[in-house]
């Protein structure tokens, strides 16, 4: 069955028409042609498909676009890329699959300083799965980039 619904994409409103099988993920790749949401694992697992939902991180696999109904969906695109100039220069790319989930992550956490002093910036990373690079530079990338924000 398809449904109508209007959501913020980016800061602009949308409205389209899908089916109420269709996941997030799936919207923005394949639909609406944003294709910086990777598709990693399918499980939630990766968080390759990192994107924010009403200002939270969530993987777009796991939400189906039905659910973004009324609300504020913020991918990678909408991002100012030279907020992440240090964590490109850190080594934390390589093939480029988790890198949109990882800065989509690693900038929210460096919008809410609270959360970075609150817990380890490790656990606050776990939810990504690099396969390519390790995970020093992608923690010493984040790192490096919250503090820029900071100053």
């Amino acid at each position: 069955m398809s449904v109508r619904i209007e959501f913020r994409l980016n800061g602009r409103p949308a409205a389209v028409t899908v089916d109420e099988s269709l996941r997030l993920l799936d919207l923005l790749r394949d639909e609406l042609g944003l294709r910086g949401a990777k598709e990693g694992c399918a499980e939630g697992r990766c968080g390759a498909c990192c994107v924010l939902l009403d200002g939270l991180p969530v993987n777009a696999c796991l939400v189906l676009a039905v659910q973004v109904r009324g609300s504020a969906v913020e991918t990678i695109e909408a991002r100012d890329e030279s907020r992440l100039q240090a964590l490109l220069r850190s080594g934390a790319t390589q093939c480029g699959a988790c890198s949109p989930g990882v800065a989509q992550t690693v900038l929210w956490i460096a919008e809410h300083p609270d959360v970075a002093e609150s817990f380890a910036l490790e656990d606050l990373l776990a939810g990504h799965l690099c396969r390519c690079t390790g995970y020093r530079g992608i923690v010493e990338g984040a790192r490096r980039t919250i503090e820029a924000e900071k100053a």
